[in-house]
């Protein structure tokens, strides 16, 4: 369990870099800054706990599975929010624009959220594959 949560931390790391680093393009910004905090690997990691719901899911319609992600990325999106929040006195992410919620859902990241919990279960049946405990 405590490699899987490396594994998914270091992994959700990786790909936030990513995509903050895309933003910086499309804002037209070449450095291509990326950016996360560590706060976020431990946010990750945590996905270790989500693992039986895709053992329970595995086999539903992927359009499904892919809503389901999304519903519960935000509700985790939300909570940690909330209780880094409630520990730090601030937050370690605060979103603006329409279609958010309180600063820390940004409902129109649904289809990064749908996607990236569908290849949450290709990890996950990944590390089922090689026996990674």
């Amino acid at each position: 369990m405590v490699k899987r949560f490396f594994v998914y931390g270091l992994l959700g790391w990786g790909i936030e870099v990513f995509w903050t680093g895309l933003g910086s393009l499309m804002r037209g910004d070449l450095r291509l800054v990326s950016f996360t905090n560590l706060w976020m690997f431990l946010i990750y990691g945590c996905a270790v706990f989500l693992e039986p719901i895709h053992d329970i899911i595995r086999n539903w319609r992927w359009p499904l599975r892919g809503l389901i992600w999304v519903i519960i990325i935000w509700g985790i999106e939300y909570t940690s929010g909330i209780i880094l929040k409630s520990l730090l006195g601030t937050y370690p992410w605060f979103y603006t624009g329409r279609f958010v919620y309180e600063g820390l859902v940004k409902f129109d990241y649904a289809p990064a959220w749908f996607v990236a919990g569908l290849l949450f279960e290709r990890v996950h049946a990944t590390l089922d594959s090689y026996g990674v405990a």
